[in-house]
């Protein structure tokens, strides 16, 4: 799961947290009473923001670790409590304010020790926030190029590494939404329109397993078009990367009906007719 990387970050900067001013514990109610910014220094309030956040009250942990950086702004503390807000943000599922917390870090302190890990929750932040492939794929595309940032960036790092194989995830879905519009332009007959769909999940969406079905619907197409030697080569290229794909089956039997006694018939057709699709 993407969240079981993020303890890392907290294990990094408790060391720093763990030199707090705080030296006794309210023996009346057995615990800590609640820090504030009049009489608490920032190392116990930000203390108390990690302890907030491991108990998972995150927007207890916001508060505090934004009381630091608001009354605190100079202190050795408040740089951190700035990245911690923005984590506790994301843990609530606040991806607005996580990511403007996370761009105002980024612009601010972009030589700081953790600023890959920066970059990688920014990444996330847009990610989960990938809709299914029957609505809208910005933020799709934005959770791609922020991805990329990170790998291009920091290519030798484990956020790099999580981002390249989250990549894979973003493109399945990109392809996915160009399939569902080109489905729904061939059930209205729009067949250009379709063709120019199907052809995108092919030429750009090359890794994807959205493309066994692309090529057997630009077969259909073709078919039906009339183009029959555009819909051998495509159903070649089909059979010669995915043979045992039921997509390429499928497109072997659409052939085989439709042009009987054709070349599309003769021993090795689809072995010899590869296209320059790929």
């Amino acid at each position: 799961m993407i969240r079981r990387l993020l303890p890392l970050l907290l294990l990094l900067l408790l060391p720093i947290a763990g030199c707090t001013a705080w030296d006794g514990r309210d023996n009346t109610l057995g615990r800590r009473p609640a820090a504030t910014a009049a009489n608490t220094t920032p190392e116990a309030l930000y203390a108390e923001g990690m302890e907030a956040l491991t108990a998972e009250r995150y927007q207890r942990a916001v508060e505090l670790f934004d009381t630091v950086e608001r009354e605190h702004p100079y202190s050795a503390f408040a740089t951190n409590a700035k990245l911690m807000s923005a984590y506790g943000e994301y843990m609530r599922n606040r991806y607005t304010e996580a990511l403007g917390a996370l761009d105002r870090f980024i612009q601010l302190h972009p030589a700081h020790r953790d600023i890959a890990y920066a970059y990688y929750l920014r990444a996330l932040s847009y990610y989960e926030q990938i809709n299914d492939t029957q609505r809208d794929q910005r933020t799709t595309e934005q959770a791609m190029a922020a991805l990329q940032d990170v790998s291009n960036r920091f290519p030798n790092t484990p956020y790099a590494r999580d981002a390249r194989l989250k990549m894979d995830l973003a493109r399945d879905h990109l392809a996915g939404r160009e399939m569902t519009i080109g489905r729904f332009y061939q059930t209205r007959r729009l067949y250009t329109a379709a063709i120019g769909r199907f052809r995108r999940v092919v030429d750009d969406y090359q890794t994807t397993n959205h493309v066994p079905e692309a090529l057997h619907r630009l077969t259909e197409l073709y078919l039906t078009m009339g183009l029959v030697d555009e819909a051998r080569r495509t159903a070649a290229v089909l059979g010669h990367n995915y043979p045992g794909n039921p997509w390429y089956q499928d497109s072997y039997a659409l052939l085989v009906d439709g042009a009987e006694g054709t070349e599309v018939n003769r021993p090795g057709f689809f072995g010899r007719v590869v296209g320059s699709i790929f």
